[in-house]
């Protein structure tokens, strides 16, 4: 989701839902406890004791969250930003900076942190009820890993398929060896083999781009679907203005999550509401929910899609290169064989 997660394409890939689940279920702790009565500072330092919640390794950061518990699996660097966050509410520093500047520092925590502190950043801005905003916040991330877990699902039959046939000429040319045709011989053995192995090689490399390329696409294409319907149905439930209510949602997503588009799209629903006298804020939010189904009935016809997409690498690089890796070198063993038989 955001812009924190297009660097989770450059590092090890992993489930992001787990990521976005882990950072709903901080907002609907923090809700629960600010419903409670508890200060922020002290819902942020709970958290922090909490041995259920990622804790923190790095030395500065176990010092100001006193912890000395170990990080659980879902990882420390997610533990050092509750640590920064709790660290900043406790010295009064606003809590959706402390966020991004965490990010920014720990760069291997959930992406999912961005959305946290752009809502923060709505909320204390707007006035608006942290603990509501945090229990709609959380409902929002949920309803985003589970667009992801179906994403995945659909897309995880073709992406399985692509990597079987991309194996398949190095699987032939492992056959082949095994029947007693002197693949490997003939591949490093003379030119023409040196040639097959080349551009057979060269295919292979090409079209397994070429399909991780095309899954890639496949995937969750504008992440954090209704965001900024929902954070100014957020800012505009506390009586704010239209104009500041966007004014203060784009800062907070030109802050915090700058891949997620601004809230110009939701004039039409703030007009009409206009138009109306019917309450902007729930139209914003009916908005969200239409805009989140688009990009899970979008996500599901994308995965359809890929099945047919990737023949056009099966047919463009990785038959040929099965022909040059597999094929080509059993006909020039045999040749060769026959050939020096009959000499």
């Amino acid at each position: 989701m955001l812009r924190p997660l297009a660097r989770v394409a450059g590092r090890t890939r992993r489930d992001d839902s787990v990521g976005i689940d882990l950072v709903a279920g901080i907002a609907e702790r923090l809700a629960a406890l600010l419903s409670a009565g508890l200060a922020p500072a002290t819902a942020w330092g709970a958290l922090v004791a909490d041995p259920a919640v990622v804790l923190p390794t790095s030395p500065a950061a176990s010092t100001r969250a006193g912890a000395t518990r170990d990080p659980s699996p879902a990882g420390a660097t997610d533990g050092a930003v509750i640590a920064e966050a709790a660290h900043a509410a406790a010295a009064g520093l606003p809590v959706a900076e402390a966020l991004g500047t965490a990010l920014e520092e720990h760069p291997s925590a959930v992406p999912a942190w961005s959305v946290l502190a752009a809502a923060w950043a709505v909320a204390d801005a707007s006035g608006a009820p942290l603990a509501r905003c945090l229990t709609m916040l959380a409902a929002t991330l949920r309803d985003e890993a589970q667009l992801r877990r179906e994403a995945a699902a659909l897309l995880a039959g073709p992406a399985a398929s692509a990597r079987l046939v991309a194996a398949l000429p190095v699987i032939a040319v492992a056959f082949g060896a095994l029947l007693g045709f002197d693949t490997f011989g003939v591949l490093f053995g003379g030119p023409l083999g040196l040639a097959c192995l080349i551009v057979g090689g060269a295919l292979l490399w090409g079209g397994a781009r070429w399909n991780r390329a095309l899954i890639r696409r496949a995937e969750v294409a504008r992440p954090a679907a209704g965001l900024e319907l929902e954070l100014l149905a957020m800012a505009m439930s506390s009586g704010a203005s239209v104009a500041r209510a966007e004014r203060m949602v784009r800062e907070a997503l030109s802050r915090h999550v700058p891949g997620v588009a601004a809230p110009g799209s939701a004039a039409s629903v703030v007009a009409l509401a206009e138009r109306a006298g019917a309450p902007v804020a729930e139209l914003l939010r009916a908005e969200a929910a239409r805009v989140q189904g688009a990009a899970r009935t979008e996500g599901a016809a994308r995965a359809a899609a890929l099945g047919v997409r990737l023949m056009i690498p099966l047919g463009c690089c990785v038959l040929p290169a099965f022909v040059l890796l597999g094929v080509a070198p059993l006909m020039i063993s045999v040749v060769t064989g026959t050939l020096g038989g009959a000499g």
